[in-house]
């Protein structure tokens, strides 16, 4: 499976040499950013930009995702579920923050393509499984164990077979498509371009904030309605006149003309909603809820969980 996934991915990714750049160049799989490694000049930054705008396109969901997610309480709630279990297990496992973005975008765009009509929880925690293990095959250097997955935060534990078989399946359904462009593709490209007005001492508190409020970002479904390049933008914005109590700084103006002139529209509706969710209270990852589905197939194992 590992071997037939990066084959895949590189045959099928023409920027695959363009992010292995920018994840060890600029990160060092934790968030910890090196601006002054990545790309040296303007012109790099706005070409690099600019091919993440042409891919991001085809990496979000199905047209129609935001209605059915809308009108269905339980798979809106599945949904919940899974991306708060996502983000529990990355910062469990210490996996990098731009694994549980590609694991999420994994999510949205399965169920966004199949609809998981007739589906039970069970189900939507073994695709969560799945999302996550396919995810940090892609993203990480070390892999991990199917166990080490489902060591917290499930109500069913599932065979290696079971877990193999949801993996083949989520590949076949997003086509093999696993180089996501997501709102992480563009954290440290963006920082990068306005660095020079922070102080060296705060980028990385800076950074922080910023992938801190897209993981909240990401648990609303309201931001499925915009491109991952003005979602991080608007996150970009508002940590930045937060932090430094500043709105009119020519660094932001310039991040605005990278913005397509059709989206300016889409980037303040977006602001306005990221900055309300700024102001929300930041315990958001801590008051997930338990899956509470009893009922399994005989392949599924159920764990017993202690209630404190």
């Amino acid at each position: 499976m590992e071997s037939l996934l990066c084959n895949e991915v590189w045959l099928m990714s023409p920027n695959a040499a363009l992010n292995a750049h920018e994840n060890v160049g600029g990160c060092n799989g934790r968030g910890h950013v090196d601006s002054s490694s990545l790309f040296s000049t303007k012109e790099d930054r706005e070409e690099v930009f600019g091919i993440f705008l042409d891919k991001e396109a085809s990496y979000m969901p199905e047209l129609g995702y935001l209605k059915l997610l809308n009108s269905n309480n339980f798979i809106h709630n599945a949904r919940s579920k899974g991306v708060y279990w996502l983000i529990k297990s990355q910062r469990r496992m210490n996996l990098s923050p731009g694994t549980a973005f590609i694991a999420v975008n994994y999510l949205d765009r399965f169920i966004s393509m199949t609809k998981c009509q007739g589906w039970k929880y069970w189900m939507f925690e073994l695709l969560c499984i799945a999302c996550l293990s396919v995810a940090s095959k892609f993203n990480e250097t070390t892999t991990r164990s199917l166990h080490e997955f489902q060591e917290e935060g499930l109500d069913h534990s599932f065979s290696s077979s079971s877990i193999q078989r949801m993996e083949l399946t989520l590949l076949k359904e997003l086509r093999w498509r696993m180089d996501s462009t997501t709102p992480f593709s563009y954290i440290h490209l963006l920082i990068q371009t306005i660095d020079h007005a922070i102080n060296k001492t705060l980028v990385q508190d800076f950074t922080n904030r910023i992938i801190e409020l897209l993981l909240n970002a990401t648990l609303d479904t309201k931001f499925l309605e915009f491109q991952p390049s003005v979602i991080t933008m608007s996150a970009i914005r508002c940590i930045f006149e937060d932090l430094f109590r500043s709105t009119n700084n020519v660094s932001l103006s310039h991040l605005d003309t990278l913005i397509p002139q059709n989206q300016e529209d889409d980037l303040m509706k977006c602001e306005k909603m990221m900055g309300k969710l700024l102001v929300q209270d930041h315990n958001m990852l801590a008051c997930g809820n338990c899956w509470d589905d009893p009922s399994s197939p005989v392949t599924v194992l159920k764990v017993e969980r202690k209630v404190l």
